[in-house]
């Protein structure tokens, strides 16, 4: 593709979603006209827009209107998902709050921590839309971006240890970052939160590098996803990001980051040339030149970016096309300055930072599990309750972390007892009851709302987990730490494709078993078992549990074990271990 640097045109070969953004008035489209129209659903082009706006039109599958003559439910039932972007995952006790309250107020009650330390809503109905954005808006959140062809949430981690200066500097680069790559355009301020009757329908006519001076009137081809990690925690699972930095630390200071790129899980079964890839080291970056250097890396793909096939529209893809050399040469040339090579600093740890810990100031943060990211009340557990009272009397700091989790920051010591107090009273577990088979447990969504999904998911999972454990305390493998993660498409938003276990939905009922993924997330799994019915998928990884436990090295993991092996090599030693009388 010849593009002159920074034009982006949109000729006949492009998708029709690159003619939407080229002619949506810089994401104004009919967003506002159609917002007073008294439908409950937008249009098919306004879907593609609203994206960038931080949102998703939904089918609720479980709520069709039955129309035909067998009772089969047909008729869509329309609403929106709205995500909130929260760079770090860091909000105050006070900002929680106002979305739990948004939860019951204008969605299906219930709210998710997502695996970028986003929030989402479901359930949100068209005539509440505006509301919802200047309730969001009006404590200092935003959705602008969350969604769409963007830079999305920037991840980093969420701990606030504080005997150094480390973390709080990586939640300062990622609010840097996230600010920097907001788009520029008014319309999301003219929609949602300026006058209905007159703001919303303004026509732009200034030049494109005046209002969206990085992105253009097309925007990305793409998403693009950015994460910061540690060499010795990365919880933000950084190789599954279209950029990855990696905290270079000196003296107890950031030095600078391992630039990674190309990382991303997304699988379409229809086309063969899409695959999962995980990001690979590009150069060294001190840490004044971050923003440069992602600013060049965004640009490249701005400009070379697949806009003729959306399913091979990331940055993984160019790379793979290219090759990293003639990428590399690329990014320098937007760059303006040799790339200095990658520092050796391999990814060593991994922590997800649930229960109890010391930040290093006096205070402490306690990490609560949070079962698939789903904040709800139901009989006996009102966990969102719980949150509710922990914020209101105890004031802590939130962070949400990239595991669907929730840490309680700041917290004096003599608080402890108080917050485990509550959460007890409403039913709810403490991390330290939990299993690490859940505790390392996470899956997308899935139905009923996920117009992708093909298979159950975030509604499977954890009776799925609860068959797991009791197998795992069976054969006395309790302690063993592992991922699981369960998809119910193959997009793979739960990153199934670098865990120890990966579940990824096929068909309806049916599941892709992946092996030999880990913890450090720096390893792609293998497919072990295509289209495994969900009551067979824990009787089919027991054989491989009996021979992991039986077969494994010293220290060695079972995504290492089943890595080792290979598929064959599995398959073989499962088969024998089904053959050997118990």
């Amino acid at each position: 593709m010849n593009i002159e640097r920074g034009t982006v045109t949109s000729p006949s070969k492009f998708t029709p979603v690159e003619k939407i953004k080229a002619e949506s008035n810089y994401l104004r489209g009919s967003i506002a006209e159609e917002l007073a129209n008294p439908s409950d659903a937008f249009a098919k082009d306004t879907v593609h827009l609203l994206k960038h706006h931080g949102m998703y039109q939904q089918d609720d599958r479980d709520n069709r209107v039955s129309k035909s003559s067998d009772g089969a439910k047909t008729a869509k039932a329309y609403s929106l998902l709205i995500r909130v972007k929260i760079p770090g995952g860091r909000l105050t006790a006070d900002q929680f709050v106002a979305q739990l309250h948004l939860a019951d107020e204008v969605g299906n009650t219930t709210l998710r921590i997502t695996d970028r330390q986003d929030i989402q809503f479901h359930g949100v109905l068209k005539r509440n839309l505006r509301e919802a954005i200047q309730r969001i808006n009006h404590v200092e959140l935003t959705t602008l971006g969350a969604c769409g062809d963007v830079e999305r949430n920037v991840m980093c981690c969420p701990a606030p240890l504080r005997s150094d200066a480390v973390r709080d500097r990586l939640q300062e680069v990622a609010e840097r970052i996230s600010l920097h790559f907001l788009p520029r355009t008014r319309a999301y301020h003219e929609i949602w939160l300026g006058d209905p009757d007159t703001g919303e329908r303004q026509q732009v006519t200034a030049a494109p590098e005046t209002i969206e001076p990085l992105y253009g009137r097309n925007y990305l081809p793409r998403k693009f996803k950015t994460a910061i990690a540690l060499a010795d925690d990365n919880c933000v699972d950084v190789y599954a990001n279209d950029l990855g930095l990696v905290a270079i630390v000196r003296d107890g200071q950031v030095a600078g980051f391992n630039v990674l790129v190309g990382g991303g899980m997304g699988v379409t079964p229809s086309n063969k040339n899409t695959f999962p890839a995980l990001a690979k080291p590009l150069a060294f970056v001190g840490a004044d030149d971050v923003l440069p250097l992602a600013t060049a890396l965004i640009e490249v793909f701005r400009d070379f970016g697949d806009r003729t096939d959306r399913k091979r529209a990331r940055l993984k893809y160019l790379i793979a096309d290219w090759g990293m050399d003639r990428f590399r040469a690329k990014v320098e040339e937007y760059y303006g300055r040799p790339l200095e090579a990658p520092k050796p600093a391999p990814i060593r740890a991994y922590h997800d930072h649930l229960g109890w810990n010391e930040q290093g100031d006096g205070l402490w943060f306690y990490g609560l599990n949070v079962e698939n990211g789903r904040v709800l009340d139901r009989p006996g557990w009102t966990l969102k309750s719980a949150l509710r009272e922990i914020c209101t009397k105890l004031r802590p700091g939130i962070r949400l972390t990239p595991q669907q989790n929730i840490l309680f920051t700041d917290l004096p010591a003599d608080y402890r007892s108080g917050l485990e107090e509550i959460l007890c009273r409403h039913g709810v577990r403490l991390t330290e009851e939990i299993s690490l088979a859940r505790r390392h447990s996470m899956a997308c969504v899935a139905f009923p709302t996920c117009p992708l999904a093909v298979a159950e998911s975030e509604r499977v999972l954890p009776a799925l987990i609860d068959q797991l454990e009791a197998e795992l305390s069976r054969l006395g493998l309790e302690d063993e730490k592992f991922t699981t993660r369960m998809t119910g498409c193959p997009n793979g938003c739960a990153r199934p494709y670098n865990a120890d276990i990966g579940l990824v939905g096929k068909t309806a009922g049916k599941y892709t078993i992946y092996l030999g993924g880990r913890l450090l997330g720096d390893r792609l799994a293998v497919i072990y078992k295509d289209l495994v019915p969900l009551e067979e998928i824990v009787p089919t990884l027991v054989p491989v549990l009996v021979a992991f436990k039986s077969g494994r090295a010293e220290g060695e993991t079972l995504g290492d074990f089943c890595h080792r092996l290979g598929r064959e090599g599995l398959k073989a030693a499962a088969a024998e271990m089904l053959m050997t009388p118990s």
